[in-house]
């Protein structure tokens, strides 16, 4: 199952967003993640947290009373981690975050953090970026315009190995250790990929650059 959590933050275009949901098995919007999925047309099936930053609490009027999990303030889970929870509580194997863009630095390094951990998101989607999580034996392919910039950042392990295809500068061979990036290399030809040979990686590319390519989300 396929599951996505729609998140409080600047957000993709309306059509990625669409376009996320449109192959979601089961959608949750934590929070103000509500607004975002509300404004592409998306209804989730299940909305959670604190409610603290939705802009209005009558946009719940529209939605069952047990669909809506709702916390106290004073809690040891961000409301984007709680989505996560249910989403794999649910039994999704593939999660995504839509949104969570631009904001407090305090509050994107929380996000990024959530990618260290086991289970983890698999993709986030903010305004500017998609982030791919790949863990070994994965291979991601990706379809850019040419040119694009690619980063690439071990994630977790103390030490990783990848290789790559289509990247102007090559990963195969290095030796990834904790603390370590590859920022901005280029897709040459738009067609690319790269493979986790071991540990976590994660892949970072402009969602303009995937549009331009019809790669989307």
């Amino acid at each position: 199952m396929r599951g996505i959590a729609f998140i409080g933050g600047e957000s993709p275009s309306v059509a990625i967003c669409r376009k996320a949901a449109s192959g979601a098995d089961l959608i949750v919007a934590a929070d103000s993640g509500l607004e975002t999925a509300e404004q592409a047309g998306v209804r989730p099936d299940w909305i959670v947290g604190d409610m603290d930053s939705l802009d209005s609490e009558s946009r719940l009027a529209g939605y069952s009373h047990d669909r809506i999990i709702r916390y106290s303030a004073d809690k040891d889970y961000t409301d984007t981690e709680i989505a996560l929870s249910l989403l794999w509580d649910k039994g999704c194997v593939h999660t995504a975050l839509v949104g969570g863009g631009g904001g407090r630095i305090d509050h994107l390094l929380a996000i990024r953090a959530l990618f260290e951990r086991e289970p983890s998101p698999d993709q986030w989607i903010t305004n500017r970026e998609i982030l791919h999580r790949i863990q070994s034996p994965q291979t991601l392919e990706l379809r850019l315009k040419p040119k694009s910039f690619v980063s690439v950042f071990p994630c977790a392990e103390t030490h990783g190995r990848a290789k790559s295809r289509g990247l102007q500068w090559a990963l195969d061979g290095l030796e990834w250790k904790k603390g370590f990036f590859g920022i901005s290399n280029v897709a040459v030809n738009g067609n690319c990929a790269v493979f986790a040979e071991q540990g976590t990686f994660l892949v970072i590319v402009s969602i303009a650059d995937a549009e331009t390519a019809d790669n989307g989300a």
